[in-house]
C-alpha cells in the first residue's frame, strides 16, 4: 500500500535515441544530440522535484541518456514495442501500473527545459480536479505537453501533431490556467528555444545551449 502517496503522480516521459532526437533542430549540427539529453534531463530533474509527483518513468532505448536519468531517480524502462510515441507511452503506464496499479498517471513531454516544478504542481492539481482525463495544450495551441489519467482509467494517447483536437475528440478535459508557461513551452525549432531560453531553463540545456550556433546564424 502507498498510504498517502497514493494520491501522487507517476509519470511517464518518452524519449527517442538521442542519434534521431530533435530533427527539426538538425541546423544544431553535432550538438543536436546533446541538446535533446539536456531538455530530458531539465525535464525529469525539475518533475522529480515537483510536490505533485511521486515518481518519473522514462522509457527509451539510448542506453546514454538511460543512464543519466536514472542517476536522476528515474525509473528506466526500454521501448520494447518500439512502435512510436504512442506506444512507447503505452507501455510506460503498463510498467507504472505493475508497481503502483491505483496510481494517477500522466504523460509528460521530454522537451520542456524550462520546466519549472511549481507550475508543474499547478497542471496535476489541475488534472486531479477533473476526475477524467485532462491535458494540456501546447504554447501553440495545437499540441499537447501532458495527458493525466487518474487511478484505474487508461490514459489512451494521442500524441503527434495536432494533439489537442485528438485529446478533445476522445473525451479529455482541456485544462486551462492562465499561466504555467514553463508546461506548455516544448521545443521542437530554433524559435521555440529561443521562447524556453527566455524563460529561464534548467542547467543541462544552459550548458548545452552554451555550445550552439545554428547554421546559417
Amino acid at each position: 500500500m502507498d498510504g498517502v502517496d497514493d494520491a501522487r503522480w507517476s509519470l511517464v516521459v518518452p524519449l527517442k535515441p538521442l542519434a534521431v532526437a530533435k530533427s527539426r533542430l538538425a541546423g544544431a549540427g553535432a550538438v543536436r544530440p546533446a541538446l535533446a539529453l539536456a531538455f530530458v534531463l531539465d525535464t525529469v530533474g525539475a518533475a522529480l522535484a515537483c510536490r505533485e509527483v511521486r515518481d518519473v518513468t522514462v522509457v527509451t532505448d539510448d542506453l546514454t541518456a538511460g543512464a543519466e536519468l536514472a542517476g536522476l531517480g528515474a525509473f528506466v524502462v526500454a521501448d520494447s514495442p518500439a512502435a512510436g510515441l504512442n506506444a512507447a507511452l503505452r507501455h510506460g503506464e503498463a510498467a507504472v501500473r505493475s508497481r503502483r496499479p491505483h496510481a494517477p498517471v500522466a504523460a509528460l513531454n521530454g522537451d520542456l527545459p524550462a520546466l519549472r516544478p511549481a507550475e508543474l504542481a499547478q497542471v496535476l492539481r489541475a488534472a486531479a480536479g477533473a476526475c477524467e482525463r485532462a491535458f494540456l495544450a501546447d504554447a501553440a495551441g495545437t499540441g499537447t505537453t501532458l495527458l493525466a489519467a487518474p487511478p484505474r482509467v487508461s490514459l489512451s494517447p494521442g500524441f503527434g501533431g495536432a494533439s489537442r483536437a485528438r485529446h478533445l475528440a476522445s473525451g479529455a478535459a482541456e485544462i486551462t490556467l492562465p499561466a504555467a508557461p514553463s508546461v506548455r513551452q516544448d521545443v521542437d525549432t530554433p524559435q521555440d528555444l529561443a521562447v524556453a531560453l527566455a524563460l529561464g531553463v534548467g542547467r543541462f540545456t544552459v550548458a548545452a545551449a552554451a555550445a550552439l550556433t545554428f547554421e546559417g546564424s
